[in-house]
């Protein structure tokens, strides 16, 4: 690995090796009474961003670069289905890192927020819609961006300017937008007042709208053509074309589109390793290099 990368996944390492062993509920159960696994939750959580950030596609690929480059970082690599099995099970306590991340980052308190979704294709074919295991979470949708109907799922994302994920869910391509966004921030308990939430039209709902103002967030969003000019549109261009960016950084050089992912575990880690990737690299960024922008991969990705 670069050096660059290699302080990265050494500082990831530590620090999520401290988060779960002050939270051991985040791992996945285990029997009471068996053998302890040679490959620590920890090590597996800094291999799955490696895969990331790498841009590695294939979970097998990975597994035999892993064997042939990383052996001094990790003394026991599991085979690939080891390795498969493992970061199946483990979707719960990747989120429980990323969130962690994410609040270690001075990022986090950014008064200023940007949401979007984005497609996440899971399949071209009838048959593929009609017996994949993703079949009942994966929808028909249509993709305005593209002008184009997919069958997939679709990532709801609230960052901040910096491109640091505050909250995100998958759900399925014909999802409510402004409802998902309600209940990410309900969930994860978000809301606080003097919070800004920047949005684009399809987040538009005069009840949604209320129940943002009611937990001190405004919306800013595009007028509709029936409606009188809204205050703040002067901000909307650029944030936009931030979250945008986002998002680019996510199907770009994450490779968010090609994760081939064939069951509802397996898609599930394998988004949530990308956003895990890209909050550990902002989180780095901001805590060891300041002078850096904060959403730069390049110094990681080879």
């Amino acid at each position: 690995m670069n050096p660059d990368l290699d302080t990265l996944v050494t500082a990831l390492y530590v620090r999520t090796d401290d988060l779960l062993a002050d939270n051991p509920d985040w791992a996945p159960r285990r029997p009471k009474v068996g053998i302890a696994p040679k490959l620590s939750d920890a090590e597996l959580v800094t291999l799955a961003v490696i895969s990331a950030l790498l841009g590695h596609e294939s979970e097998r690929g990975f597994v035999r670069f892993a064997r042939e480059h990383l052996r001094p970082w990790f003394p026991y690599l599991p085979d690939h289905d080891g390795y498969n099995k493992r970061l199946r099970r483990s979707a719960e306590m990747i989120g429980h890192v990323t969130a962690a991340l994410a609040r270690d980052c001075p990022d986090w308190h950014d008064d200023v927020w940007l949401v979007d979704s984005t497609p996440v294709p899971c399949g071209a074919s009838r048959p593929t819609a009609r017996r994949s295991d993703l079949a009942g979470w994966a929808q028909y949708g249509w993709c305005a961006s593209h002008s184009r109907w997919f069958w997939g799922l679709r990532l709801h994302i609230i960052a901040t300017p910096a491109g640091l994920p505050v909250a995100f869910a998958l759900a399925g391509a014909k999802a409510d937008e402004r409802d998902t966004c309600a209940a990410m921030i309900e969930q994860a308990g978000l809301a606080r007042p003097g919070q800004t939430l920047i949005a684009d039209k399809g987040y538009r709902s005069t009840a949604f709208e209320a129940d943002l103002n009611d937990t001190g967030i405004t919306l800013i969003r595009p007028a509709a053509r029936n409606e009188p000019a809204r205050p703040h549109q002067r901000f909307l261009r650029p944030f936009r074309q931030t979250i945008e960016s986002i998002i680019d950084t996510l199907k770009g050089q994450l490779s968010l589109e090609r994760y081939n992912g064939r069951t509802r575990a397996g898609v599930a880690v394998r988004v949530l390793a990308r956003i895990l990737a890209l909050t550990a690299a902002i989180w780095h960024n901001r805590t060891h290099h300041p002078d850096r922008p904060a959403r730069t991969l390049t110094h990681y990705d080879h």
